[in-house]
């Protein structure tokens, strides 16, 4: 198999908007890429702010580019040779990390804006780069000729026929060296100087690269590691080392070193021209690419560090010899009062079954003996133990002498043992057996003794979301459409993406051409496949009947992508007929109809698939757009405890309960517990954090072969109230919404961390930025179309996971991004908003009911205080903002000592007002759409609900007369009410003029807290001047 060696291909397009830098309103401008040690450049467009190079470089990669390494740098310069200037030629740089690249078929061009050198350099403009890796195979080395050797005066025979191999030059060994050490080779002591790093890699010719074939790439037992679609192959395939280098360290012998023996045309060569056909035919010595040493903030931490470690015994059974040749053995383990059978052998040499089992070590446990036993029946035959008749033989174990392993120790070598007591003689059993604890990399794949063997798929696993795009389609018009349509008719385009269903308005034909100009946008997942197609049909509606004129097809693989709120080109499709009629539609003839279209794929946007509220990642669908994270959460799933029964098996209660964590594209899903109201998973997790703003969830289900998973409670995390580098472990109840109320399914125990990967400011810098990407702001999607293409998003998701193996349910996967009923009208939920903002706002009642005690003179002192504190702002203004941010920090400080030790990720039961609700309430919440009720239900809920859209009604009638009255103070429909209002504010304004306005302000604070033995019980008088303003209520119908 040809080895495989990666490029990084950079296509410098255009660069935009410039500064000029000859003096003359100009520039030059020449890119500058580096990467990795390879420096290239472009050729310079003379004279042009708006310069246009579409320019293709070519970069080795030689380290994996999903670890952070150094970014790629392009700078631009004004090239002074064809301008000169009497500034610095530095037109702005951009550095891009590398964890950014995609690879060949997702690139885009993308325009990153200019940065500057110094804080008080002047830099403009934008430079649009498209950048991508591709894979390439690289051809072996031809064996030099027979006769390269023959040109020597002493043989190398008698070196070869002692199986030495001839030494390498010590050139070439020093080359070696540096390259496998990651240290730069020493330079020749006699070598010509090297001309300058731009000029040679801009003249450098690709034959004289030396292709370099991957490192083997390192297997990772931690199958709780986050992986991304595209890790794998950027950790299994290395690139090539520099050509430049190759060649120097390669073909220039080192004096200082000593040489090995060689012959004697090599030891005095004479001079040579400088392509010399020896030298090409020799094999030349490929250095090994460098390995990045990832810094000490990206070392992982311990994997089981937040949760308790168990102990397991592991048993492996790998093959069995000597066993009659026509036997169906399968290998039966009892250990701890739990019995596991393999499968069926496999016949190969031997008997093979290649299986590990974990039985998790209890020290109540009666008996402390590992039997290991083979039978000669299938397992599902139900032999009884008594009957020797298929008993082949068995081995016994004292479990307290089984050896103990902690990683990173190497596995334990199985080995032959003899099997005793059965009818077989001479018969061995291969199998090792030790003790570990979750840590193990063989726990993985090991069939653990307390899973439920009624169904597969109970491990634990890590499962990805696919990458989510938003499909944009804009029906622009269309051309040679039917000239005579019937009356009350409308001609529309319907387009369809699997089971999305979009339509466009009803637009009038004129001279034939309908125009829409209309956007259509559909949730696509990768991998974009031949047989994933936009399906664009014309129609014609007339009343009830639908009349489709033609259809056109798009595959998603041709559709262009796009990273910024560029047009793209469109494109006119012909419209073929109909081969046959569709459910519920007619086809009609049509002859040489064109639709126009633009069809684009919007990678800037962010294809939400939870609610808002607990949305866990908010990056881009484009990799290239995507931000560094700023650290990793860390989650231990440890226990629950008092889970109650699922459903009924042998006449008493069972649940097999299993928990999934999930957070951005990520999904984590433990094992399944078999028939356990208190189990123990102990299980760990990480994931990158792109955003503290996000949140993690947990939930628990209840897994059944048969019936499908039902959740047993949910659990949410906000990353943002988690302290950094510090571990939060705690249990949080399980809550689940019944018809018969709110119910506790039990308690879970979490353990939480947040790890900070760069500095702190870059953490306090994220609060600045916005949640959502760009592309929202510019071009933002409407309302109304949200959430249906959200539910669109889960529906694909769930489709993606239900569809691996193990497979991740459907219906867990919609339970837990809250997409498994449309929402439906909650009076419940009606009063939790309401009373969520009656508590938000309570420190204004709080503020409102101090200013009336304070008005009142209920505390003398406090009262004089006030008029102190009035007088001394009135006078001095420019004290209102530092007393008003005194008086916040002031109220912050103090609440620092009553802060929450660990984050409330539970639902809170009275913020949601689920304490006391009507039954009846919960049924008319929990009713699907359409309603399932009967009739008479739904009248009376119709009922109920006429009644509280009254009030609401009144409500806003009053809010509607407020507003009028105050329309009123100046429209003279009460004449002596506006002449009133007019006078006085002519009045005041003299008043104004003449007096201080801080005499004025200080009167009337005074005024305002006068004692209540100088004021009146009735209201005052401005209340019932407002009051007394004509509305219109009483013109409404």
């Amino acid at each position: 198999m040809a080895a495989m060696a990666r490029k990084l291909i950079v296509e410098v397009v255009e660069a935009r908007n410039l500064l000029p830098k000859d003096g003359m309103g100009t520039s030059s401008p020449f890119v500058m890429i580096d990467f990795d040690g390879q420096r290239k450049k472009t050729p310079t467009i003379l004279r042009d702010l708006n310069p246009i190079w579409n320019e293709v470089l070519e970069f080795n990669v030689t380290s994996p580019l999903d670890v952070a390494s150094e970014p790629l740098e392009a700078i631009v310069y004004h090239d002074q040779k064809a301008g000169p200037s009497r500034r610095n030629n530095f037109l702005g740089r951009v550095r891009i990390d590398p964890r950014q690249f995609v690879k060949k078929g997702e690139e885009a061009l993308i325009h990153f804006p200019l940065e500057k050198k110094r804080f008080f350099g002047w830099i403009r403009g934008d430079i649009g780069l498209r950048i991508y890796y591709l894979d390439e195979s690289i051809p072996d080395p031809s064996p030099p000729p027979p006769d390269a050797a023959a040109n020597t005066d002493e043989p190398a025979a008698p070196l070869l026929a002692e199986g030495a191999a001839p030494a390498p030059p010590a050139a070439e060994a020093t080359a070696l060296e540096a390259a496998q050490t990651g240290a730069p080779a020493e330079p020749p002591t006699e070598a010509e100087p090297a001309p300058p790093a731009e000029q040679s890699c801009e003249d450098g010719k690709p034959g004289s690269e030396v292709p370099q074939p991957p490192a083997s790439p390192e297997t990772d037992a931690n199958a709780d590691k986050p992986t991304e679609s595209d890790s794998s192959a950027a950790s299994s395939e290395n690139g090539m080392a520099h050509a430049e280098a190759t060649d120097q360290t390669s073909q220039t012998p080192d004096a200082d070193s000593p040489s090995p023996p060689q012959s004697g045309a090599e030891a005095q060569p004479p001079p040579r021209p400088a392509a010399d056909p020896e030298k090409e035919a020799a094999p030349k010595w490929v250095p090994q690419p460098r390995q990045m040493v990832p810094p000490l903030e990206a070392r992982e931490r311990s994997t089981y560090d937040l949760v308790d470690k168990m102990q397991y015994l592991f048993v492996r059974v790998v093959r069995a010899r000597s066993l009659p040749g026509g036997a169906k053995p399968y290998v039966s383990v009892a250990a701890f009062g739990r019995h596991v059978s393999t499968r069926t052998a496999r016949r190969a040499a031997f008997f093979e079954w290649e299986q590990t089992f974990g039985f998790a070590r209890d020290p109540s446990a009666d008996s402390s003996m590992l039997e290991v036993s083979v039978w000669d029946l299938p397992p599902e035959s139900g032999v009884n133990a008594d009957d020797d008749k298929h008993f082949l033989g068995g081995v016994c174990f004292d479990v307290s002498e089984a050896p103990m392993r902690d990683p990173p120790d190497s596995p334990l070598a199985p080995q032959w043992y003899r099997l005793e007591g059965g009818g077989v003689r001479g018969a061995d059993l291969m199998l090792a057996t030790w003790t570990g604890t979750q840590a193990d990399e063989s726990f993985a794949d090991a069939w653990k003794a307390d899973a439920p063997a009624s169904h597969a798929g109970t491990r634990s696993k890590v499962y990805v979301s696919p990458k989510l795009w938003y499909l944009r389609a804009t029906v622009i018009e269309a051309q040679d459409t039917l000239t005579v349509l019937p009356r009350e008719s409308g001609i529309s385009v319907q387009a369809t993406l699997a089971f999305q269903v979009l339509r466009t308005r009803n637009a009038v034909s004129r001279n034939c051409a309908p125009s829409w100009n209309e956007d259509l946008i559909f949730v696509a997942a990768e991998p974009f496949g031949e047989d994933q197609k936009l399906v664009l049909s014309l129609e014609i509606r007339h009343g009830k009947d639908t009349v489709v004129l033609g259809i056109a097809e798009i595959p998603l693989s041709s559709v262009e992508r796009r990273v910024d709120d560029r047009k793209v080109t469109s494109r006119w499709l012909d419209l073929l007929p109909v081969e046959g009629p569709r459910k519920g539609r007619k086809t009609g003839h049509m002859t040489s109809s064109r639709l126009h279209v633009r069809v684009c794929l919007d990678g800037g946007y962010h294809v939400a698939d939870e609610p808002p509220q607990s949305s866990s990642d908010f990056r881009q669908s484009a990799r290239q757009l995507w931000r560094p994270p700023v650290g990793a959460v860390e989650l231990g799933i440890i226990r629950c405890r008092g889970l109650l029964p699922m459903r009924t098996v042998d006449g008493k209660g069972s649940t097999d309960a299993f928990a999934v964590a999930k957070y951005g594209p990520k999904w984590a899903r433990t094992r399944t517990l078999a028939d356990s109201f208190d189990p123990a998973w102990n299980e760990q997790y990480t994931w990158p954090v792109y955003d503290p703003c996000t949140v993690l969830t947990v939930a628990v289900f209840d897994g059944s072969k048969d019936a499908a998973c039902r959740p047993m409670g949910k659990v949410r995390i906000r990353i943002s109230t988690l302290e950094t580098d510090r571990a939060c472990r705690g249990s949080y109840p399980l809550l689940l919404l019944l018809p018969s109320g709110v119910k506790r399914m039990g308690e879970i125990e979490l353990a939480v961390r947040f790890a900070l990967a760069g500095s702190a400011l870059d953490l306090l810098h994220m609060y600045g930025q916005p949640m959502l990407p760009l592309m929202h702001h510019l071009r933002p999607i409407g309302a109304p179309q949200r959430e249906p293409l959200r539910l669109a998003a889960a529906r694909i998701i769930a489709g993606h996971l239900s569809r691996s193996e193990p497979s991740l349910r459907r219906e867990v996967v919609m339970w837990m991004l809250d997409a498994a009923e449309p929402r439906a009208f909650s009076m419940r939920k009606v009063r939790a908003n309401w009373h969520r903002i009656v508590v938000a706002l309570a420190w204004v009642a709080d503020m409102a009911r101090w200013v009336e005690d304070t008005r009142a003179w209920r505390n003398p002192t406090a009262t004089m205080l006030a008029h102190g504190v009035l007088v001394l702002l009135v006078w001095y203004p420019e004290l209102v903002g530092p007393t008003l941010a005194l008086h916040a920090f002031a109220v912050g400080a103090w609440r620092y000592r009553w802060r929450a030790r660990r984050p409330a990720a539970h639902p809170c039961v009275r913020s949601s007002q689920a304490e006391a609700v009507d039954r009846e309430e919960l049924d008319e919440e929990l009713d699907p759409v359409p309603s399932v009720r009967g009739p008479e239900v739904v009248r009376a809920r119709y009922d109920r609900l006429r009644g509280v859209a009254a009030r609401v009604q009144t409500m806003l009638g009053d809010v509607a007369a407020q507003a009028e009255r105050v329309q009123a103070l100046v429209t003279w429909q009460d004449p002596r009410a506006t002449g009133i209002f007019v006078a006085l504010c002519f009045f005041v304004s003299m008043m104004l003029y003449l007096v201080p306005a801080k005499m004025v302000a200080a009167v009337a604070g005074f005024y305002y807290l006068r004692h209540p033995m100088f004021r009146d019980c009735k209201p005052p008088t401005a209340i019932n001047f407002f009051r007394r303003l004509p509305s219109l209520s009483d013109r409404i119908i």
